[in-house]
């Protein structure tokens, strides 16, 4: 199969974040043990969802992980001009929820995958599907974890995230957590004889703004934009009317960090804020939502050498939004980012990715099994 026929399979499966993606799993498992890969389903502990790790020539060597995720955001915002889950082409142009982000690049790897289990490979090529990486990468790290009853310690994992095929060195961490405050409703004009959830959330509001001014003084990286680690409120919810104490207020909170920092710690002066609020009669539940490290690969690792050869670009230093690249990379394997399409179009009605975009990842891939082969 074409990519472009894979491609149009693939967004046909609805596999929104957090929704069972057994569909879309077992047509990748069935095209793949086609072409004679050795494929291993991973259940996740949700139970209806499922990573997907595939190995192409001689798993006892080590090799290279080709990592792409098979969940997509929701698509029902307003703004798409076609069916989101079908598959609509328009000169070079492919849309559909997930074209860019990301099965533009599983279906470049999977158009490869003949060439791949053609060639004699003496070191294996493995394609590492995950789930619910929109999340906050809650899939991948059940798949990492059994990496060793899989394969060799691998050389590389190349994650194909959008990047216009050049490949990427470093990404920020990220953590983003949920607080809820419960106080005691009445009305308005007896505020003595309530407890008013969303004065108590001010002081842990407060906490964050001066956290991230803090933050933004340093340290520095200079390679991000910006800088420096960051810290927002990016949600607020509570209240019912003006003249109802407040019985409860939400808030969600999200840091990124730089190199080096781990970004659960940039959201502990909240977390400790929040606590205090339990000493005042308030109820506090501090939920925890998504977090994975940065991604920081030295610019003459062999990993970023080697990608600079197969794509004929030198590596960019680093990106903004983050992957489960930092999450190989914890694991003691050196990772980069390089896929096809712009992260600019994900997330966004008419979503879409170039039919030239896919070729060249395809290429970049059988390239890569070349190499394998010497």
């Amino acid at each position: 199969m074409q990519a472009i026929e894979i491609l149009e399979r693939l967004i046909g499966f609805p596999s929104v974040v957090g929704t069972p993606n057994g569909e879309v799993v077992a047509w990748i498992r069935h095209y793949l043990q086609r072409h004679g890969a050795v494929v291993t389903e991973l259940p996740g502990p949700e139970g209806d969802r499922s990573n997907l790790f595939a190995t192409i020539g001689p798993k006892e060597t080590p090799g290279y992980i080709l990592s792409g995720h098979m969940d997509v955001v929701p698509a029902a915002e307003s703004g798409w001009t076609s069916d989101p889950f079908r598959l609509r082409a328009e000169a070079d142009r492919l849309y559909g929820r997930g074209a860019t982000d990301m099965k533009g690049f599983l279906a470049a790897v999977l158009a490869a995958v003949p060439a791949l289990a053609a060639a004699s490979l003496r070191r294996p090529v493995h394609l590492a599907f995950s789930y619910d990486e929109e999340a906050g990468c809650r899939g991948v790290p059940h798949m990492i974890a059994r990496l060793p009853e899989l394969c060799a310690t691998p050389l590389g994992a190349i994650v194909g995230e959008p990047s216009g095929m050049r490949a990427i060195r470093a990404h920020k961490g990220k953590a983003a957590a949920r607080l809820t405050v419960k106080g005691r409703s009445g009305h308005s004009s007896r505020p003595d004889q309530g407890l008013n959830a969303i004065h108590a959330m001010t002081d842990v509001l407060a906490c964050a703004t001066a956290e991230a001014e803090r933050l933004a003084r340093g340290p520095f990286e200079p390679v991000f934009q910006p800088p420096y680690s960051s810290l927002q409120v990016g949600t607020l919810k509570g209240g019912q009317a003006v003249n109802i104490i407040p019985d409860s207020c939400e808030a969600e909170f999200e840091a990124r960090a730089i190199s080096g920092v781990d970004p659960i710690t940039l959201l502990a002066p909240l977390r400790a804020s929040a606590e205090g609020l339990s000493r005042r009669g308030f109820q506090v539940e501090w939920r925890e939502l998504s977090a994975y490290p940065a991604l920081s690969l030295a610019a003459d690792a062999p990993l970023a050498t080697l990608l600079g050869e197969l794509t004929g670009i030198e590596p960019l230093a680093a990106v903004s939004y983050g992957t489960e690249a930092g999450l190989f990379q914890r694991a003691g394997i050196d990772a980069i980012i390089c896929g096809p399409g712009d992260i600019g179009r994900a997330h966004k009605p008419d979503e879409f990715i170039l039919a030239g975009e896919l070729l060249a990842c395809q290429a970049m891939v059988e390239a890569l099994g070349r190499r394998c082969t010497q």
